[in-house]
């Protein structure tokens, strides 16, 4: 029940932030015993490249804490969205807090939002969604595959977030989101290998009022697709939006400085001329790499208009 709200003492069950270093970040689940690959149940001791951990110890210890592995030691955190993208395990692709942030801001998720979702994949996004919408928001999410299904509702439980949540097995292009959902949504994300087929099923989802949709694609020309699929049906304002992290390089730079009095008054004969003193500052500069790495795909996003607009 760690997601849900926050907490001050780690509880059996809980799941627990392991933070050792920006590298070595784990999600472990605060249980005395875990089952061995003989099905036994067997001492739950975690190992790191600090050391061992008991994970028993952890019970009953507050959130924040310092705690000893047998060669050095680590902080105990309660998860956040942010920390379980970066220790989840991954059964597909994932979204980043980047592309993330940019995705919940173009379809202005709220409190009290209803969302649908496909395909859910390893969750990443989710959770974010989870938390940008309670307490009386709604998270319909999407997959077509039946153990990455089955995986992400028995860890929404675990984490506390089943009941603002629902996880439906279902190839959404082909089948659509199902009639219990027409009229339904504020907001639709799609993450598909065709979502462009998906955008008449959105269509009925989305209130009469209207509402947003985001498309993620990894390259252009599926972009290019959604692109013509969402003008065909009735959307506006359709942007393409790529989020590129950009670290700016600093450095220090000696730059020399000339005494211009100096020049003013100096005498022009040769015997009088010297070389023009200098002198030299110490600047801090910023400056774009010359490349930028880190393209992850483009964001379609647009909007539906009220029914008796469009």
């Amino acid at each position: 029940m760690s997601f849900a709200e926050p907490k001050t003492l780690i509880e059996e069950g809980d799941t627990v932030i392991l933070y050792m270093t920006v590298t070595n970040i784990y999600a472990i689940e605060a249980v005395p015993q875990i089952r061995n690959k003989k099905n036994e149940m067997i001492e739950y001791v975690f190992q790191t490249t600090y050391g061992a951990l008991k994970v028993k110890d952890l019970i009953g210890v507050p959130y924040g804490s310092k705690v000893e592995l047998s060669k050095g030691w680590a902080h105990v955190l309660q998860p956040n969205p942010e920390l379980w993208t970066q220790t989840l395990p991954h059964r597909t692709q994932i979204l980043y807090t980047p592309d993330i942030s940019m995705i919940l801001y173009q379809l202005e998720i709220k409190p009290g939002s209803v969302v649908v979702e496909s395909g859910t994949g390893s969750g990443s996004l989710s959770h974010y969604f989870l938390r940008a919408i309670r307490p009386s928001g709604f998270l319909y999410t999407f997959d077509f595959h039946e153990e990455r299904v089955q995986k992400a509702r028995d860890e929404f439980e675990a984490h506390g977030l089943g009941e603002f949540v629902k996880v439906t097995q279902r190839d959404v292009c082909e089948n659509g989101f199902g009639v219990e959902l027409d009229g339904k949504a504020d907001a639709v994300f799609l993450d598909l290998p065709a979502p462009q087929q998906a955008i008449p099923h959105a269509v009925k989802s989305i209130k009469e009022t209207g509402g947003r949709l985001c498309s993620f694609s990894p390259c252009i020309e599926q972009s290019m697709r959604v692109c013509e699929a969402l003008e065909q049906h009735g959307f506006v304002d359709i942007q393409n939006l790529e989020v590129l992290q950009i670290e700016d390089v600093v450095r220090t730079k000696n730059v020399p400085v000339m005494d211009l009095e100096f020049l003013k008054h100096k005498k022009t004969d040769s015997e009088t001329d010297t070389k023009t003193p200098r002198e030299v500052k110490k600047y801090t500069t910023s400056s774009a790499p010359s490349s930028i790495a880190g393209h992850t795909g483009y964001l379609t996003v647009a909007e539906l208009p009220p029914l008796f607009a469009r």
